[in-house]
């Protein structure tokens, strides 16, 4: 079994009718290891997003995390990133109505910075992310979760 992040972005949370589709979405397809809404800051989000510090996104990308509050899931089932990266569908929600139109963010998404929602990429992302988000869980309570 396999855990990741999933965060739904702030335009969804307030969204009641969205955020109840998606997270019946996540209910069919994992098990909810811990979930709870989380107000990111300014500097949680810079924190989070580091990665992505100097791209012509990222103070967009800050700025939008920080407008209202967001929604966060640990998620597991086998190849939960993978699965989970799927259900999304492509970053770009543009891209994501033509290739992919029954996915998340082609559903729910509005632009490539309000694309409903984000997922960890790989085993190491998660484990960063989740630490972030979920700073009061011991670590060895979502790591060990992989085996």
């Amino acid at each position: 079994m396999e855990i990741t992040l999933a965060l739904l972005k702030p335009h969804v949370v307030r969204n009641v009718y969205a955020f109840q589709q998606i997270k019946q979405i996540i209910q069919e397809n994992f098990t909810v290891l811990h979930s709870k809404e989380v107000h990111i800051t300014k500097q949680l989000s810079e924190h989070f997003y580091a990665e992505h510090k100097g791209k012509f996104f990222y103070n967009r990308l800050v700025t939008f995390m920080g407008s209202g509050p967001c929604h966060a899931f640990i998620l597991q089932s086998k190849d939960s990133i993978a699965k989970w990266r799927g259900l999304m569908g492509p970053t770009k929600v543009y891209r994501a109505v033509y290739s992919h139109p029954d996915c998340i963010r082609a559903l729910y998404g509005l632009s490539d910075t309000r694309n409903a929602c984000h997922g960890s990429d790989s085993k190491e992302s998660a484990t960063r992310e989740i630490s972030i988000i979920f700073p009061e869980l011991d670590e060895n309570q979502f790591t060990t979760a992989d085996s």
